[in-house]
């Protein structure tokens, strides 16, 4: 397989090339791999020049990584991320921003950046990410490809570099839905992939509050475009705020983020960027009784999402609060739309479910995705409706 031309800045290393074995459902099929996850001799630079620099080639490559070689998938290079993936939009001020080919006037997304840009340019036919607090599914929306955050452990992430544990997973984006669910039973564990016990048909249901999110425009074009799989009814979170939630999702991540990277960053204060540095001093200002409060609301919140995701329910929610930004928007446009962006995204990450990303339309001629979320482990089921739904 010839290496790729890369002419959309997706690749951070373009020598990380490993042909997939000679058979397998993947035979024929390469992908690029973010640069989180460790590949045996090579760097894994964590979307900074100064990890880089610090630390050793890697000893190990990621078991997701070495399953889908030996499904017979080739690995075509590692993709850019945002810094320390610690962002939303993949401008990274040390590499700059891929192109979203999609459309190249506005942001592909962030963290899995590169991931995400690889895709949209056909320069493979898969990509590995990674979705913590939203960056498999919004670049996804961003650039109009299909794009899966999986429950919550499902999948490990061993000889990779994490954010905040309890969120992190790994992820995949495809532009093929039947590739999507693929790849999902490669990776997926036997016991996620099993179908649900209630062998009745899912039930796809509009949640309320994430529509009311974002403008009544957008929201419009989404249900009437999502009309043509059928009629839905709607449900809602009652006296529940999204806005609240992404304020808890922020202190949770946010704690973790700091245990978790702080050191480091304390360390090398000078080599991350201001905007990046910005969200560490966030982090480590929290105070403990702003911790102490969101891990009191975490179990409500996620049994408030289990008692609407029971007798076999899918949400339909916006996965983003609108097309992606300009290229050139200005900080405090990206801070509003960012605040908008997370009480749609939090909701997997608090209650741990999965969710795909459904790249349904445009607006103004950017992509536009709906989501569909379902209950901890229905992710066959929920890439089984994907699959489905893009047959139609």
């Amino acid at each position: 397989m010839k290496n790729i031309v890369d002419n959309v800045g997706a690749l951070i290393d373009a020598t990380c090339v490993i042909t997939g074995e000679p058979f397998g459902s993947l035979q024929g099929k390469s992908f690029v791999l973010k640069d989180i996850f460790d590949v045996k001799d090579f760097k894994t630079g964590f979307g900074n020049p100064a990890w880089m620099n610090t630390h050793p080639s890697a000893t190990h490559t990621n078991s997701s990584v070495e399953r889908l070689l030996r499904a017979g998938g080739s690995l075509q290079g590692k993709s850019h991320c945002d810094e320390l993936t610690y962002n939303l939009f993949g401008n990274n001020f040390h590499y700059g921003t891929p192109i979203n080919s999609a459309s190249p006037l506005r942001m592909t997304g962030g963290s899995s950046s590169g991931s995400a840009a690889a895709v949209s340019a056909d320069l493979v036919d898969f990509s590995i990410g990674s979705d913590t607090g939203g960056s498999v599914r919004a670049p996804a929306s961003f650039c109009g490809l299909f794009g899966i955050r999986p429950t919550h452990g499902s999948i490990s992430l061993d000889h990779s570099r994490g954010l905040a544990p309890s969120f992190d997973t790994l992820g995949w984006l495809t532009k093929d839905a039947s590739l999507l669910r693929q790849i999902g039973t490669l990776l997926l564990p036997n016991d996620s992939i099993a179908t649900p016990s209630d062998s009745s048909s899912p039930k796809l249901l509009y949640l309320k509050e994430a529509f009311d999110v974002i403008n009544p425009e957008t929201a419009a074009v989404l249900h009437q475009q999502f009309a043509k799989f059928g009629n839905f009814t709607e449900v809602s979170l009652g006296n529940e705020s999204l806005m609240e939630w992404a304020d808890q999702f922020r202190i949770l991540q946010g704690t973790e983020v700091w245990k978790n990277l702080g050191a480091w960053v304390s360390q090398h204060w000078e080599d991350v960027s201001p905007a990046i540095r910005a969200r560490f001093e966030m982090a480590s200002n929290l105070s403990s009784g702003q911790q102490v409060q969101a891990q009191k609301r975490w179990p409500e919140i996620q049994l408030k999402m289990n008692d609407l995701l029971q007798n076999n329910s899918v949400l339909i929610l916006p996965t983003v609060a609108g097309i992606a930004p300009l290229l050139n928007a200005p900080n405090n446009e990206l801070e509003i739309y960012r605040k908008q962006c997370f009480q749609l995204l939090c909701i997997s990450g608090l209650s741990g479910t999965p969710q795909i990303n459904l790249p349904i339309c445009t607006l103004a001629g950017a992509p536009l995705g709906i989501s569909i979320l379902g209950a901890k482990g229905s992710d066959l089921q929920l890439l089984q409706i994907a699959e489905e739904l893009f047959k139609q």
